[in-house]
């Protein structure tokens, strides 16, 4: 009878990456949520005005944040209905809008980034360790 392979440190590594990385996404998701109440937005609009640092249009605002595009539109609706949002055409695609924040629209970002930033789950790291963090886990995610 063929003896299995001893797995049990790389099971064991695997299990606890993957029990670290969903621990830090729910870290991250509970700082959201808790800007989201001090701010009166949803924790979707607080991601997405995270994300609006630049002119975008709604599908790749979408595809930033995990969603799919008529749940953007919808959250998107009720960032226009706030003033903190305009929809405005796209300079090289006739079909699509971009999403530009307004001025109030940019108050409120650096509102949200602020909020954030503020007893952020990464702030235990120093910038060196945030941005070695960020390297490590661009390179897990890339595609092979």
């Amino acid at each position: 009878m063929a003896r299995r392979p001893d797995t049990s440190a790389d099971s064991k590594i695997d299990r606890d990456m993957c029990r670290l990385v969903h621990q830090f996404a729910h870290q991250l998701d509970t700082n959201a949520r808790r800007v989201a109440d001090e701010l009166g937005l949803t924790p979707t609009q607080v991601v997405m005005l995270r994300e609006l640092s630049e002119p975008i249009t709604a599908r790749e605002l979408a595809a930033r944040i995990f969603c799919e595009p008529s749940n953007a539109t919808f959250v998107l609706d009720r960032l226009e209905q706030q003033g903190l949002i305009e929809r405005h055409p796209h300079p090289t695609d006739r079909r699509a809008k971009q999403i530009v924040l307004t001025e109030t629209g940019h108050d409120r970002r650096a509102e949200v980034l602020v909020g954030l930033h503020t007893d952020s789950p990464l702030s235990p790291l120093t910038t060196l360790e945030q941005e070695t963090l960020r390297d490590l886990l661009q390179r897990l995610v890339a595609p092979q």
